[in-house]
């Protein structure tokens, strides 16, 4: 250590000023959130480095959360979130259980009111004292690691575990009083990023590579992989592995971008929007492999009886929910590299598995008003430029979008269904393209704008190149369609009036291009004025409530019921 470092280093800090050093030297470029009396003095610490950490104030803490998730899922790094007390601070729980189920790096700091005012009647006291809410243990129950600062001297060890815990996948929660905040301590040692090892297990990966061997004499080799893929950046890696085995490849329904509908083998998505080439490759092989994914109900349904009648073997951060020999690894790229040079690499043109044509599901035709759900994605995929980050929102338009629409080489393919929360795909595109810096879709429903579609707002502040896509049908679509399946369509409370969110947001926004899209020309229109436009753009599209999605579980109900084949 020179001089120069060592003099800086011994200088007292505020908590503040070490919290922002600290961000810096993670690498992390962005702090998102809304600021407040209890956090204040971590953006006025913001705007007073001179490193190239900025502030994002969000319009929600909500979206707050997600836009740090969106920024570690496309860094496959760490997203930063911070918030005040109280309200605020609640605000942040659902955007954190996302990050938390689906085990994605958020480090959340989180303001608390002084010390002194704890247990004393204090506003917006969480201390858990005299009866007041615990945030303690509210946010240890969606967190890898939350802990109280109650020392200016703690900030090192504490920030150190919350760092080192997100990076294993997940929130890293500090609750933070304001006087500590303020408080100065002297640093023992300048702030520098945890090394953490990649968890391998090597027993478990020697077994699961004996049953490939095995499987190889015997028949063919499936894979499903899984949103693990894109966080450790392995997808180059399971290319190569894909090719040493010869296999078939599935994905995940969130994890489209791991494995290009153009490569060797693909075959489709898993699950309940997903394709029966995929069941039917699983069915005819002597063994199928999971990459990255625990394979829950979104992605596992439709395929446990072809499961049962196959070796499943399975390679990721953790255990997937169906029986299997499995490897823990959290390095995929490292683990699946090693596979593939275990088992040789043959050139593309030695595959005997060619590109498979995946076929769609079949929906009943829809007459009503608006543009088809197909249509409308379609005409999206015919503009989408290499490279482009898509994200989605669940429900029926998420599930149009997972099961038809193809992402291009280079880009992100993200939709929440760790707890499918409306509206996550506001922030998160918005937190992927501060970091991204590329043309970012966000394609949900207008049930999701109307709860966290005021975000378009933060890209208008910061100029960002995302285009919002709100598919309109004056519905919350998907419980609509429950009603009208799984309760003879009796009644609905999920039907509401019209409204014309094209035009109300090109009023609220003049410099932002907004449009309008009632028919496919009107949408092609708009999608080619929003290609030539740098900066964000708006397009709603109308389109019907009563049209059935690429969904099994209605499809099926259908089914039963007689009305399709």
């Amino acid at each position: 250590m020179n001089a120069a470092t060592h003099d800086q280093v011994q200088r007292p800090q505020r908590v503040v000023d070490y919290l922002v050093d600290a961000i810096a030297a993670l690498g992390v470029h962005h702090v998102f959130g809304v600021d407040g009396a209890n956090i204040e003095d971590l953006y006025d610490a913001i705007f007073a480095t001179d490193s190239p950490v900025t502030g994002i104030v969000a319009k929600h803490e909500f979206s707050a959360a997600t836009m740090a998730d969106g920024y570690a899922r496309s860094s496959s790094g760490l997203g930063v979130v911070a918030a005040t007390s109280g309200g605020g601070a609640m605000n942040l729980v659902a955007g954190l259980a996302e990050s938390f189920t689906s085990r994605v790096p958020v480090l959340a700091l989180i303001g608390q009111s002084p010390t002194s005012v704890e247990g004393k009647g204090g506003f917006q006291d969480s201390s858990g004292k005299a009866g007041s809410i615990n945030a303690l243990a509210l946010f240890s129950e969606i967190a890898n690691y939350c802990a109280r600062v109650e020392r200016a001297e703690d900030i090192e060890e504490q920030l150190d575990r919350a760092v080192r815990a997100a990076l294993r996948g997940g929130p890293g929660i500090l609750l933070l009083p304001k006087d500590i905040q303020q408080a100065t301590f002297t640093p023992k040692a300048a702030y520098r990023r945890p090394v953490v090892r990649p968890v391998r297990d090597l027993v478990g990966l020697a077994a699961v590579s004996d049953a490939i061997a095995t499987a190889r004499t015997t028949g063919k080799i499936t894979i499903i992989a899984g949103d693990q893929v894109a966080r450790n950046d392995a997808r180059r890696q399971l290319r190569g592995l894909a090719g040493a085995l010869d296999a078939s490849v599935g994905v995940a329904p969130d994890a489209k971008d791991v494995y290009g509908s153009n490569d060797p083998g693909f075959c489709g998505v898993a699950g309940i929007m997903g394709n029966a080439e995929l069941v039917a490759a699983v069915r005819n092989s002597a063994l199928c492999l999971l990459v990255g994914t625990r394979l829950p109900s979104t992605a596992g349904a439709g395929l446990a009886a072809a499961l049962a009648d196959t070796t499943v073997v399975s390679i990721g951060a953790e255990e997937p929910y169906v029986a299997s020999t499995h490897a823990t690894s959290s390095d995929l790229g490292g683990t699946l590299a090693e596979l593939a040079q275990a088992f040789g690499s043959p050139t593309p043109a030695e595959r005997s598995i060619a590109t498979n044509t995946v076929t769609t599901l079949h929906v009943p035709a829809s007459d009503g008003p608006g543009l088809r759900y197909r249509d409308a994605v379609d005409a999206i995929a015919a503009v989408l430029p290499a490279g482009a980050d898509v994200f989605a929102d669940a429900g029926n338009t998420g599930a149009s979008v997972v099961h038809h629409l193809p992402i291009p080489d280079g880009g992100r393919f993200v939709v929440a269904l760790g707890m499918g929360g409306m509206g996550y795909a506001f922030g998160a595109a918005i937190g992927s393209s501060c970091v991204r810096e590329r043309r970012t879709l966000v394609i949900a429903g207008d049930g999701a704008f109307f709860m966290h579609g005021m975000e378009i707002h933060t890209a208008v502040e910061h100029g960002l190149p995302v285009t919002f896509v709100v598919f309109n049908n004056n519905a919350h679509a998907m419980c609509l369609t429950r009603e009208q399946l799984f309760y003879q369509d009796r009644y609905s409370f999920n039907r509401f009036q019209p409204t014309m969110i094209g035009e109300g947001v090109a009023a609220m926004f003049p410099t932002m291009p907004s449009f309008a899209a009632r028919d496919l020309p009107q949408l092609a229109a708009a999608l080619a004025a929003a290609a030539d436009h740098d900066g964000p753009s708006f397009i709603a599209v109308d389109c019907d409530p009563d049209e059935v999605p690429p969904f099994v579980p209605f499809l099926q109900s259908l089914g039963d019921r007689g009305e399709i084949t």
